[in-house]
């Protein structure tokens, strides 16, 4: 079996090329990780999205431990075989939904979160060993801890409690994993928007050793530019030998700041979800393919495009599939947005490689 391994092949300034090495294939970074919530990318085929460049995805904890349950995914070998899926995935803990989906939750520092589904009320307890219980039946490649996802706040001592209960719960969530050598466990830093939390909570993880390093508690409401701010607050801190990943992130700017601030790995549901409501993203910007003036545009979104036939489909036509609430407008607007992201990517890593990234981030920064 191969063990899980990062390795860095070029470098510009703080961005970097690099390559992860698991079990089911190689993933060259910076990655984007289109999201499989419930075991799907919803519209999606698995081959589709593996046509568009994707070498890996996300699935999400939470709401597969509620539908369809862990024991009923383990029982056919894992979450590859029951969404027939050979690509590396990597799960969530859980502790992001359970902050933003229920509304009736209760932390525990020994019991974990306490909470009720958002589905039918049942009433749920998924403590740090509970969580790693979960995604090793799940068979996931990369691991995450389980860790307490905090409300945006300029609350100093709440966000410090908060982060002083994700690193106790890091600590059992790495004893919990124990020795998995084929597979990844990462930490989430914590610590809000203050940079001394941020630091320590890096530090602290460090002392625990993972295989990777994710930044969490972003994506709830901040500002880009407060985003970018906490990056460069811990780029320096960061291990180099180890994978960079930022939750939940982003949109495409969002996505170039961070590579330009040393984040390998992003996930994020904006393509998705912007695919199925009718908004596109191109190399010449946002596209909402609802609007009137559509209606008499001929041209596709991206006559460059030759993956997957996307450039087969008009403006006028994907317009008119939109206005007909046709199932079809959706499925070919996400597969044009995660096409697009990945090769977004590839773009990002060839500037990296050809150490002309600056140029390229400063031509979409403000663009895309």
């Amino acid at each position: 079996m191969k063990k899980f391994e990062f390795k860095i092949l070029n470098k510009d300034k703080y961005s970097r090329c690099g390559v992860i090495k698991t079990q089911r294939g190689n993933i060259n970074t910076p990655a984007f990780m289109p999201v499989g919530t419930q075991a799907t990318v919803k519209a999606c085929t698995i081959n589709d999205i593996k046509k568009t460049g994707s070498e890996i995805i996300l699935g999400n904890t939470y709401h597969l431990m509620i539908r369809p349950g862990v024991e009923r995914i383990k029982r056919v070998g894992g979450l590859h075989e029951f969404m027939n899926c050979d690509l590396p995935i990597l799960t969530d803990s859980g502790g992001f939904q359970v902050m933003s989906l229920s509304k009736l939750n209760k932390i525990d520092r020994e019991k974990g979160a306490i909470f009720n589904s958002h589905v039918d009320g049942k009433k749920f307890c998924l403590s740090p060993e509970e969580s790693i219980k979960i995604q090793l039946g799940l068979n996931s490649d990369i691991v995450m801890i389980m860790d307490e996802c905090p409300k945006k706040t300029n609350d100093y001592d709440l966000i410090k409690k908060s982060m002083d209960l994700s690193l106790y719960w890091a600590e059992r969530s790495k004893k919990a994993f124990g020795k998995n050598p084929q597979k990844g466990l990462f930490g989430i830093i914590q610590g809000g928007l203050f940079k001394d939390l941020r630091i320590k909570s890096l530090n602290e993880l460090l002392k625990i050793k993972f295989d990777g390093y994710a930044v969490g508690g972003l994506a709830v409401g901040e500002t880009q530019e407060e985003m970018f701010k906490v990056l460069d607050d811990i780029k320096d801190h960061l291990p180099i030998e180890k994978p960079h990943y930022l939750m939940g992130v982003g949109t495409p700017s969002d996505i170039l700041g961070a590579v330009k601030r040393g984040i390998d790995m992003f996930d994020c549901v904006l393509p998705t979800r912007s695919g199925r409501t009718g908004l596109a993203f191109t190399w010449q910007g946002r596209v909402n393919i609802k609007n009137n003036k559509y209606q008499n545009d001929d041209e596709p979104l991206d006559k460059n495009c030759r993956n997957l036939d996307l450039n087969k489909y008009s403006k006028n036509y994907l317009n008119h599939l939109f206005n007909t609430n046709e199932i079809l407008g959706s499925m070919i607007l996400t597969l044009h947005n995660i096409n697009f992201y990945q090769e977004l990517m590839t773009a990002i890593r060839e500037n990296i490689k050809n150490g002309t990234f600056d140029v390229f981030h400063d031509k979409y920064i403000n663009k895309l």
